[in-house]
């Protein structure tokens, strides 16, 4: 779980965004901290770049295939 240190920093958002699952290896559509649904494990990515593939990120066998989900998104500022 990802971990931070003062709250005003960081909007809770209802965005349907945070609920899309992405398999391994997939575009990732944001920017952000994105969470293995299987594990638990927590990668940061930038838009555009692929999530780690199966074969780079494993896991034990009864957590099952490797999704990714984002759980925390930069907002700009311009």
């Amino acid at each position: 779980m990802a971990h931070y240190q003062n709250a005003s920093f960081l909007i809770q958002s209802q965005h349907i965004k945070f609920d899309k699952k992405y398999p391994a290896g997939a575009t990732a559509p944001d920017s952000g901290i994105y969470r293995c649904n299987g594990c638990g494990h927590e990668i940061v990515t930038a838009k555009g770049q692929p999530l780690p593939i199966q074969n780079h990120h494993q896991h034990a066998f009864e957590f099952g295939t490797v999704s990714w989900q984002l759980i925390v998104c930069p907002v700009s500022v311009d």
